[in-house]
C-alpha cells in the first residue's frame, strides 16, 4: 500500500533552490532515511511532507493515503506552555489515552475518592490497563518523571523527549522524525532503535546516526544539489551505491567536457548571422555548458591544523570529588593523561559528565582533591551550548575576530577565508550573516573556531549533534590523526567506536570506571551481564515455584498431576453445565419437532450422567486436598 506520494515538489529559500521537481513514493512498512549536507533542505522537505509547509509550483503534489495517521517529530517541538507534562504527553483525541489521562490525574491528586473510582471504572470499561502499562514503560525509558511539572520549566532536550514520547504513545501509522536521537542518552537511543525496527512501522527520518542507518533503514534518500537520489538498502549499501554513482557521473562529466570543448571551438567560428540549423546547435551548446559548469566534484572538509607541543605533564586528576546537595557526581577519582590519548565518556543524562569536564578544565572547583594542568596544555573546549555568536555578524568576521590565520604542518599558514572554504563555507557564504545559518552550519562554525585556537587537548561535549555525515567522516579522520589528547562525550555510538581507545563509564553515586575498549565492547559485556542476571533471576523464581509446589503438595496430600486433574474437572463441569442449560432453554420453544425433542432428551440424559461422574471424581480429590 502506498502511504505517501510526492510529485514535482520544489522549494526555494530566497535565491537558493533547496530542491526542484522531486518525486517520491513511500509504501507501508518501509523504513526510509533522508541524508544530506547541512543547509541542503532536509528539515524543509520533512515539513513539506508532514504538511507543515506548502510546496511551490503549480504541478506540485503531496498526497498521503486517506486513512493513514501521520505523526511528525519536529526538531523544536511546540507545546502549550501552561500544560503540565502529563497534560502535554496525553494530549490526544484517542478515547483510551483520554481515560488514562484522567486516571493519572486522579493518581497525582488522590484527595477525591469519587474521581478515582470513576477513572478506574472507565479504565475497566475500555480495557485500558495494558495500554497504561505501555505508556508508563515509554515514559520511564525516556526518563519523563515529574508529570505535574509545567512544560514551560523544561529544557529543550526535555521537550524533545516529551514530544517523542507523545508521538510513540499515539501509535501513528507513519512516523516522520527529524533528528530523533538528539538529546537522548545511549540507553534511550538503543531502546528507540529496537522500537523502530518493528516490521509494522512505516518510517521517514532525518538522522546522522549511522547505526540507525545500518540497522533500521531499508531505503536511503540523499538530497544533493537540489535533486533526490534513492538507494535501496542500509548504510553499507548506500556507501557502495553512492560511490558507484559518482564514478559513473565523473565518467559522463569527462565525456561532456570533451564535447563541450569541441562545441566551444565551433561556436567561436560562427558568424553573427546564424542559420536556423546553426541556432539549434548553439542552443544545444548552451545546455551542455550548463551541464558541465553545474556539475561539481564532491567537497570535503580538510582539517590539517598543527597542534601545539605538549609537555611531560599533560593533565592529572588527584582524588577529586564533587557533589551537589546529596547527589554525588564524582567520588575519589584519580587519573593521569598520556600523549595522544583518546577517551570516551558514557553515562545516562544528568549523571554529571559535563560537570566532570568543567572540573578537568578548572572552570569548576572540586569539593576535594585537585586537578593539575601541564604548562604547555592548551584546551580546545567544544561545549553542548556552542559559542554565543552575534546574529548580525558575517561568518568571515566571526573567524577573523579569533585569528587572521592559523599555522599548518611544515611551517605553512592558512588564512581565515581559506579555512572557511575547507569547512564548506564558500566565499559567497562567508558573507552570510550568522542569523541565516542552519543548526549544522552553526556547529561547523563553532568547531572551526575551537580549532583556530590551535589546541593540543580537545574536549568535545556532544560535537556530533546536527553535523552531516560528510563532516562527521572528516572530523573522525582528523581526530584519529590529531597529535594531542581527546576527550569525547557523545551519543553517536558509531563516532565513539571509531575514535576512542577506552571509556570513563559513569555508573552513578560518583563512581567512574575505566573500561579498556570501545563502546560496542562495553555494551556487549554489559548486555551479557544483564542476560546472566536475568538467567539467575529466572532460576531463582523457578526454584521458588518448585518449593511452593512441593509445600502445597505436602500440605494438600495431592500430587502435582492430581492438582492438575482437579483444575481440569472444575473447567469441564462448568462447560457441561453450560451445555445442559442451553438444551433446557431449547425445550421452551414451541416449534420443536418430535424427532428434535427425542434427540435433545437423549443428549440431556448423557450430559447428566457425565456431570455426576465428574462431580464424584472431583469430590474424591477435594476430600484428599
Amino acid at each position: 500500500m502506498n502511504y505517501l506520494s510526492l510529485e514535482n515538489v520544489t522549494k526555494t529559500y530566497g535565491e537558493k533552490v533547496l530542491f526542484q521537481n522531486i518525486s517520491l513514493q513511500i509504501s507501508k512498512g518501509q523504513k526510509v532515511a533522508l541524508v544530506a549536507q547541512n543547509g541542503s533542505g532536509k528539515t524543509t522537505l520533512l515539513r513539506v511532507i508532514a504538511g507543515q509547509e506548502a510546496p511551490e509550483g503549480e504541478a506540485a503534489k503531496v498526497m498521503a493515503y486517506r486513512d493513514v495517521r501521520i505523526g511528525y517529530l519536529d526538531q523544536e517541538p511546540d507545546f502549550f506552555e501552561g500544560h503540565t507534562v502529563l497534560e502535554a504527553v496525553l494530549d490526544s483525541d484517542n478515547d483510551i489515552i483520554q481515560a488514562i489521562r484522567r486516571y493519572e490525574h486522579a493518581m497525582l491528586f488522590p484527595g477525591q475518592a469519587e474521581n478515582m473510582q470513576k477513572a478506574i471504572t472507565e479504565m475497566d470499561d475500555l480495557k485500558a490497563w495494558d495500554f497504561e502499562a505501555r505508556i508508563q514503560e515509554i515514559l520511564t525509558k525516556l526518563e519523563i518523571h515529574d508529570l505535574d511539572k509545567l512544560v514551560s520549566t523544561l529544557s529543550g532536550g526535555q521537550k524533545k523527549r516529551l514530544a517523542l514520547a507523545k508521538l510513540i504513545i499515539e501509535e501513528p501509522d507513519f512516523l516522520i522524525l527529524d533528528e530523533p536521537t538528539n538529546h537522548l542518552d545511549l540507553d534511550m537511543i538503543e531502546w528507540l532503535e529496537e522500537y523502530l525496527q518493528q516490521p509494522n512501522l512505516t518510517l521517514l527520518m532525518v538522522t546522522h546516526d549511522r547505526y540507525f542507518l545500518e540497522r533500521v533503514c531499508d531505503l536511503i534518500l540523499e538530497l544533493d544539489n537540489g535533486q533526490l537520489y534513492k538507494y535501496t538498502g542500509n548504510y553499507s549499501e548506500f556507501l557502495y551505491k553512492k560511490a558507484t554513482r559518482h564514478d559513473t557521473e565523473n565518467a559522463e562529466l569527462e565525456k561532456s567536457k570533451k564535447l563541450f570543448n569541441k562545441e566551444l571551438e565551433w561556436v567561436k567560428r560562427q558568424p553573427k548571422a546564424r542559420s536556423t540549423k546553426a541556432k539549434s546547435r548553439v542552443d544545444a551548446f548552451e545546455g551542455l555548458k550548463e551541464k558541465v559548469s553545474g556539475k561539481q566534484e564532491n567537497k570535503e572538509v580538510q582539517i590539517d591544523i598543527k597542534g601545539q607541543r605538549m609537555g611531560k605533564k599533560i593533565l592529572e586528576a588527584h582524588n577529586i570529588s564533587k557533589s551537589f546537595d546529596d547527589k554525588k557526581i564524582v567520588e575519589s577519582f584519580s587519573y593521569k593523561f598520556r600523549k595522544k590519548e583518546r577517551v570516551g565518556i558514557v553515562g545516562p543524562n544528568g549523571v554529571g559528565k559535563t560537570t566532570f569536564l568543567k572540573m578537568l578544565t578548572q572552570e569548576l572547583r572540586p569539593d576535594g582533591g585537585k586537578v593539575v594542568i601541564g604548562d604547555n596544555t592548551v584546551f580546545g573546549y567544544y561545549t553542548q551550548d556552542g559559542i554565543q555568536l552575534k546574529e548580525d555578524k558575517r561568518v568571515i568576521d566571526v573567524v577573523q575576530d579569533i585569528a587572521e590565520y592559523i599555522p599548518l604542518e611544515k611551517g605553512q599558514k592558512l588564512t581565515a577565508p581559506q579555512l572557511l572554504e575547507r569547512f564548506l563555507f564558500s566565499r559567497k557564504q562567508q558573507q552570510v550573516y550568522v542569523s541565516k545559518l542552519s543548526g549544522g552550519e552553526r556547529r561547523r562554525l563553532h568547531l572551526l573556531c575551537i580549532l583556530m585556537q590551535n589546541p593540543n587537548f580537545l574536549i568535545l561535549d556532544e560535537p556530533t549533534n546536527d553535523l552531516d555525515i560528510l563532516t562527521l567522516n572528516v572530523l573522525e579522520d582528523f581526530l584519529m590523526e590529531f597529535p594531542g589528547c581527546v576527550i569525547i562525550v557523545t551519543h553517536d555510538r558509531y563516532f565513539m567506536d571509531k575514535i576512542v581507545e577506552h571509556l570513563f563509564v559513569f555508573e552513578g553515586e560518583g563512581h567512574i570506571r575505566d573500561f579498556n575498549g570501545v563502546y560496542s565492547d562495553y555494551r556487549e559485556i554489559q548486555k551479557e551481564r544483564e542476560r546472566e542476571q536475568r538467567r539467575e533471576e529466572r532460576a531463582e523464581q523457578q526454584k521458588g515455584r518448585e518449593q511452593q509446589q512441593a509445600q502445597e503438595q505436602k500440605s494438600s496430600g495431592l500430587s502435582q498431576e492430581e492438582r492438575k486433574e482437579l483444575k481440569r474437572l472444575e473447567k469441564q463441569i462448568l462447560q457441561l453445565e453450560e451445555r445442559r442449560q442451553k438444551i433446557t432453554e431449547q425445550f421452551n420453544s414451541t416449534s420443536l419437532s418430535p424427532e428434535k425433542i427425542t434427540e435433545l432428551s437423549k443428549e440431556l440424559a448423557a450430559l447428566k450422567d457425565e456431570v455426576e461422574e465428574k462431580e464424584m471424581r472431583w469430590m474424591e480429590l477435594a476430600e484428599l486436598a
